[in-house]
Order: C-alpha cells, then structure tokens, then sequence
C-alpha cells in the first residue's frame, strides 16, 4: 500500500503574513470551505493570540469546517496556548501548534535561552497544550541551520511530554534537498521514541527549494507537508500545495505515497486564492499557471496534437484546467494554424493554406499573439 501523507495548509496563517494580504473574515471562511472541499487534512486558521482577528478566524473556523482538523499558532506560553484552546474549543478535530526555535542563532539572538532553558521550555509548553487537546503539534523552528543532536534531543523530549506531530521547518529555506531529506531521516533513525509522532516537512522558498526540499523530507519518511495555495507566503513564500501534491501524484512510482487531495479542485481553488489575496499567479506557474498547459512553439504544437503526452505529463483536466492550449505565434507551426483554423470553423486546400500561413507568419511577426479576430481578418483578406 502506498504511504498516507498528510496535507497540512496554512495558507490562512502563513499565507496571510505575505506582505500586502489581509483577508476578511468572509473570504477566510470562503477559502476554508473551498480547502475542505480539495481534501486537505489540517488547516492552519491562524494565531489566536496575535490579534483579536485571526481568535475571531480560528474560532470562526472551527465552529463552521467539518471534517478536517483546524490548527491554532502558538508560541511556547501558557497564555498562548490556553487562548488557542479557547479559539478551537467547538473544532470537531483540535490542534494546538507549539514551539521554539532550535538553531544557536534563534537562541542567542531572537529568544536569548540556553539550548537547555529553551528545552524545558518547549516541553513544559507541550505538556500544557496536551491539557487542553490530544493532538500537539511542535515545531522547532529553524531546524534546518541547528545541531543535530540538540535537535534530537528535543524531539525526545517533546515526544516524550506529549507531542503528537512534530514540524521541522526549514525556516530560511537555507538547505538543499540531500541536506532536509538526511535531516528528516536522521531525526527518524536516532530518535529512541520518533514511532509515536509524524514528521512534518514546513520549508520556505528563499533560495527556490521549497518543494524540492518538502519531497526529499517526505522520502526521509516525514508523514506531513505544510503548504500554502499558490505557495504565498512571507519573503519568498512557502512551499506549494499543488506542486506538492502533483509530483507525488504524476511521480507515484517514484514517492509510492498518495494524499486524498481532489486534484481537479486544484485550479479553482488556486484561482479563489489569488483573487482574493491580490497574489498574481505568474504565468509560468507550475500546475496551475495559465501557461501551464499552452503551447507556442511549432515542434511542440506538433507533439501535442498528436498525442498529449509527448510534451505534457499532466493532463489539464486533472488539475481542473478545461484543456491545452494552442497559443499561435510566430513560432507557431502549420499543424498548429490549421488546427486553431479547424476550431473555428474554416477548412482549405493545401494551396489555399499555404497562402494563408504566409499571411499568417506576417502578422505574427508584429504580434505577441495571434487571435480568432486576427486569423478571420487573415481568412478575409
């Protein structure tokens, strides 16, 4: 049987710290339904504490999303976490998300702790969440730049107070997919009680890694990937959902693992994100970009109409596109003409055709795409 992994969005919390975004109560509970609809497993509803807005967003959400776990944030404070306890107490599926930095640099610098202050800080901070809830979540944050064996000492510990899941974020998007896939996998093999928590891969995109990084963390064996629509984020963003899900979907016989994300809710829910949010999908986005599935150069025109796969591997229908596109341009060949010609309505002799193409290449060359109208006009003249 393939590995069951867990899709935990945060797009309503992490998402939303993309400089620029600020969502409405009714356009978070619009994504969230739309997230419960394309089958995630947790969502992340935001950080109870920090304002009276994002308690409003996680209270709201938990009383209104079945069948999915809502997450609140929290930092590693008794007050934290009982406000979150608060937000998500009328959740069907609860989940109190804490934790600490674990790199010399946050503990020196941002939480001025001792590795040893900051452990029994962290697992007093589980065993008071675990009052509240049974499903904890602890995140170490900056794993990716922390010694190893404080890391796992932590993870023992925290496991030990009560942690259900524990996240091991790549907080600057520092590492490289070899380094997180060996982290992710050494934590699993040194830790003595690692059997009793699922491992969550949370990786940003500062340096373009984040889903490369996520997959090699899930072939470390982590059982959780936190991943945005779109991948927004701060900085750089986060890790994306739909790159995510597709790779271990398309590459099954590679990651032998599935999700139980409904694929073709993919585009309409990337599309409500960016609507919503202001965030422009660029148009060469992977999976769900509106280049994704067109085509402009003559050659792969060629491949494409004669058989899909020879320059697609994923069908647009999966992810909920309508179909590929032809975009004609002057690299455009004529199977490609004579094909958006035939949608159309217009069919030529061979003469005809020729004559038409050279019309065709004409106008192209002043054009960074040609339309319908143009090729009518074209027809016409």
């Amino acid at each position: 049987m393939s590995r069951r992994i867990h899709v935990f969005d945060t797009t309503l919390r992490d998402g939303e710290q993309s400089p620029g975004v600020r969502l409405s109560m009714p356009q978070k509970l619009e994504i969230g339904h739309a997230l419960v609809e394309l089958g995630v497993d947790i969502i992340e509803a935001g950080f109870p504490i920090s304002s009276p807005g994002d308690f409003e967003s996680v209270q709201t959400l938990s009383r209104n999303l079945k069948g999915v776990t809502i997450c609140g944030l929290t930092r590693a404070r008794e007050k934290d976490i009982e406000v979150a306890a608060d937000a998500l107490k009328d959740a069907e599926r609860p989940r109190i998300h804490t934790g600490l930095g674990v790199s010399d640099n946050h503990l020196e610098h941002k939480l001025r702790m001792t590795r040893e202050q900051a452990l029994e800080v962290g697992v007093s901070a589980v065993r008071h969440a675990r009052k509240f809830v049974d499903d904890v979540e602890y995140f170490m944050e900056d794993s990716g730049r922390a010694d190893r064996d404080y890391v796992y000492k932590v993870v023992e510990s925290v496991i030990a107070a009560g942690a259900t899941v524990i996240n091991v974020p790549d907080t600057t998007g520092y590492t490289y997919p070899e380094e997180y896939r060996s982290l992710i996998q050494g934590i699993i093999e040194n830790v003595p009680n690692s059997d009793r928590a699922i491992f969550s891969c949370h990786c940003h995109n500062d340096l373009g890694m984040a889903t490369a990084n996520t997959l090699a963390g899930v072939l470390g064996g982590a059982g959780q990937v936190e991943v945005t629509i779109n991948g927004i984020g701060e900085r750089a963003g986060n890790t994306s959902l739909e790159e995510v899900v597709m790779s271990l979907h398309i590459r099954k016989d590679y990651f032998d693992c599935e999700t139980r994300i409904s694929t073709q809710r993919l585009l309409p829910t990337s599309l409500l994100v960016s609507r919503l949010t202001g965030m422009v999908i660029q148009r060469n986005k992977a999976v769900v970009g509106a280049n994704a599935y067109a085509h402009s150069s003559g050659i792969h025109q060629d491949g494409v109409l004669k058989e899909r796969s020879t320059y697609e591997i994923i069908d647009p229908h999966l992810v909920g596109a309508e179909k590929s596109e032809i975009v004609l341009t002057a690299r455009s060949g004529r199977h490609g003409l004579k094909h958006r010609l035939a949608e159309i309505g217009f069919s030529f002799t061979d003469e005809r055709f020729e004559a038409i193409y050279a019309a065709f290449l004409k106008v192209a060359d002043t054009k960074s795409e040609v339309t319908d109208a143009d090729l009518r006009e074209v027809v016409n003249s």
